[in-house]
């Protein structure tokens, strides 16, 4: 699989998740999709503020899926980034090298 294809599968994998967070938790706890979103986020992510807490069995057990589903996928396309930054960063040195190379003979 191509660089941009697995940038493109791990980006709509994370966003299928916190859309289907959102979702759930605006249904199950009856929050608004803001505060929805927002949990979802900040759950994804480990951060965790606490402000918002599933009241629902229901919704207790769907954070604890999206927690072992989510922090994986989360944590996946945060190291894709930092590898695609970092791919970035190799071809720029390597391209200025190769430029001071030809001008050096």
């Amino acid at each position: 699989m191509s660089h941009s294809r697995l940038t493109m599968a791990i980006l709509s994998l994370l966003a299928t998740l916190i859309a289907a967070g959102t979702v759930f938790f605006h249904f199950v706890e009856g929050w608004s999709y803001l505060d929805s979103y927002f949990f979802t986020v900040v759950t994804l992510s480990t951060v965790g503020y606490g402000n918002l807490v599933p009241a629902t069995a229901l919704g207790k057990i769907g954070t604890t899926v999206m927690i072992f589903s989510g922090i994986g996928v989360f944590a996946l396309a945060i190291q894709h980034v930092g590898d695609s930054a970092l791919r970035r960063r190799v071809r720029r040195v390597k391209k200025r090298e190769d430029k001071q190379e030809s001008n050096d003979t």
